[in-house]
């Protein structure tokens, strides 16, 4: 599976931002699917997945209530809704595939897209 992401940019501290992850390929469907993040420095960490259905999502303590991950297997789109950003939340993001589990792990992860970057001004 190929995967696109995009909808980075600046946004102010306590702003929104949707990121979209394009999928591509028949088996887009039977992926977990996430984003992870890379600030400048830090390792890749987790964010945020979701299961095949969507019905199952996990977040990473520091984003949740403040982001959401949904999916749309038929148009093979995951969306990362960012909201009540902070300056912390500055990295480039990366969608991910997996077929290991909800739990996604940068070790585990076996496709990935692009990055995006998301810088929040303080």
């Amino acid at each position: 599976v190929q995967l696109q992401a995009s909808g980075g940019g600046l946004v102010p501290a306590g702003g929104s931002l949707k990121l979209s992850c394009a999928g591509s390929g028949r088996s887009f469907g039977s992926y977990y699917m996430g984003w992870f993040r890379q600030a400048p420095g830090k390792e890749r960490e987790f964010v945020a997945s979701t299961s095949y259905s969507g019905l199952t999502t996990v977040y990473a303590d520091s984003v949740k209530g403040r982001f959401t991950i949904s999916r749309d297997n038929a148009k093979k789109l995951v969306i990362l809704q960012m909201n009540s950003l902070k300056s912390e939340d500055t990295a480039v993001y990366y969608c991910a595939a997996d077929q290991d589990g909800v739990d996604m792990s940068v070790a585990r992860v076996s496709y990935w897209g692009q990055g995006t970057l998301v810088t929040v001004s303080s």
